[in-house]
Order: C-alpha cells, then structure tokens, then sequence
C-alpha cells in the first residue's frame, strides 16, 4: 500500500512538473467580414471568450483608424491593429491577460492588410505576422510582403492569415491545377523554409475554410505558415466552423517550454501599459 501510495505522488508531482514546464498556447484566426454592426463585435467578442485563445487575429475587420477602440474583448486587453482610412482590409491582434507576453517591435502598414509582432511569450521569442490578402492578385501581395519582411522572419515565426489563395490543389473542391502565380508563392516558401502547418499534418483532409456562392466552390484560403524546424511544436492545428461570418476559423496549438515561472499579474499590468504606448 505503501509503495502504492508513492508511486501516485511521484506520478502527480510528473503531471504537475509537465503543466509547469508546457503552458499550453492557442492562435485562432478568422476573417470577420466586417465589424461596424455593434451586434456583430458582441458576437464575436463572446465567440473569443467562448474558444478562450492565448492569441486571436483577426482580418477584414473594417474599421478606420479612428474606431479601433470599438475592438474590445473582456481578457484580451492587449489589441493591436492595422486599419484602413476608407473601412476597407483591417487586421488585428488580441493577446490574452492570462499570459506573459512582452512586444518588443511592431509593423503594420497604412492599407490595414498586415501586421507583424515581434516579442516574447513565456520568455520565448515569437514573431507573429497577420495577412488579409486583398481578393485581386493576392499570391503575388503574400510573396512580395515575405520578400519585404524576410529580415523578420526566423524560426520562431508564425504567419497567418487569410491569404485569399489556395496553396495545393486539396485546398479546393474542384481540384483544379494552382496556377503560375501559386506556384511561384509556394516556391518562396520553400526557399524561405516555411510550411502550410495545416496541409502538412493533414495532407488529405477535404477541410475548407471558405465557400464562394459564386463559383460554388469550397476552399482553404486561411492559413497557418510556419518554419519547417517548428513543427515539433505543434500540438493540434484544425479548422473550427462558425456561423457569423462567411469564414471558418482555424486554430493551432502550440507547446512551449515555460521558462518564465509563476511571474505575477504586476508584470502583465506594465507591459499592457508599454504595448499601448507602442501601438499609438
């Protein structure tokens, strides 16, 4: 009985030890269509409560400059954006309270069509870009942005986004040849050593996150990009449904080492205060 009873210990301080040392790290991402209708942002904020990530980006969310404070999600106070003067693109990034995140440096552009993050997570860096492609030419906008953020990205980078393309001919129905311009995406990304995390761990799943009405036409046009070397990290990544917006949301899990302990709220309450200087 004895030795039973030490072998249970030993076996909760392993479990204990495992929670410690691998907080467990979530991402969503979903093209929002748009969020100037108050009972959509309400919607929305209660679907990221509900899913409960570390990180969401969002894309299209329409605001101008000017109405970014309309973006608020109780326990997310951290929100950085990228937004467009005329309501168009618009992208955003909203990090838990629950974690100890650290922005060091931030890029975004005028046009609301990406942002990049760079800063630590747990005491580990991580660079997370978020791309809304825009519907005409949008292999070539992703490839020139990889061109033009290349310096940035390393292995602890993480881009996601709606891409607006289809990278292999499983991410549509119709199984129709990607064209010229894809190809060429998918040979930077090559180069760059950066994988479609989603298509990799499930190269056979007819998941999609996109339907078009006017080609009637599922696809997978979301998308999770990240350093071939990374990809023990992953813990899950899948495709999530929902019903107030024309996208599906995905979702990717992550395991990080925690090198950051039990390092109290005081720390999160002074960063919030550093990241808000940052975004203005």
């Amino acid at each position: 009985m004895g030795r039973e009873t030490k072998e249970t210990e030993e076996n909760r301080k392993t479990r204990h030890k495992m929670v410690v040392v691998g907080p467990h790290v979530s991402i969503i991402t979903l093209n929002v269509n748009g969020l100037n209708s108050p009972i959509k942002r309400h919607r929305v904020a209660g679907w990221i409560k509900e899913q409960d990530p570390t990180i969401c980006c969002l894309q299209e969310t329409h605001l101008s400059p000017k109405d970014k404070h309309r973006l608020r999600v109780k326990g997310w106070r951290t929100i950085l954006q990228a937004n467009n003067e005329q309501k168009k693109a618009g992208v955003a990034i909203l990090i838990s309270d629950k974690v100890d995140f650290k922005a060091k440096q931030i890029k975004k552009d005028k046009e609301g069509q990406y942002i990049m993050i760079k800063g630590t997570l747990h005491q580990e860096d991580i660079t997370l870009i978020n791309i809304y492609a825009p519907n005409t030419g949008a292999p070539k906008f992703v490839k020139q942005l990889l061109i033009e953020l290349k310096e940035d990205i390393n292995n602890n980078t993480i881009i996601v986004g709606d891409l607006n393309t289809p990278l292999t001919p499983m991410d549509r129905t119709s199984r129709q040849k990607i064209n010229k311009e894809i190809i060429e995406l998918n040979e930077k990304l090559d180069q760059m050593d950066l994988i479609d995390i989603y298509r990799t761990l499930h190269p056979k799943t007819a998941g999609y996150t996109f339907f078009s009405s006017v080609h009637g036409i599922f696809s997978v046009i979301d998308h999770f990009l990240g350093n071939n070397a990374s990809l023990n990290k992953v813990k899950r990544v899948e495709i999530i449904s929902n019903i107030f917006s024309d996208h599906n949301s995905m979702k990717l899990e992550i395991k990080y080492k925690n090198k950051a302990g039990k390092e109290g709220k005081n720390v999160e309450t002074k960063q919030h205060a550093t990241e808000q200087k940052m975004d203005h």
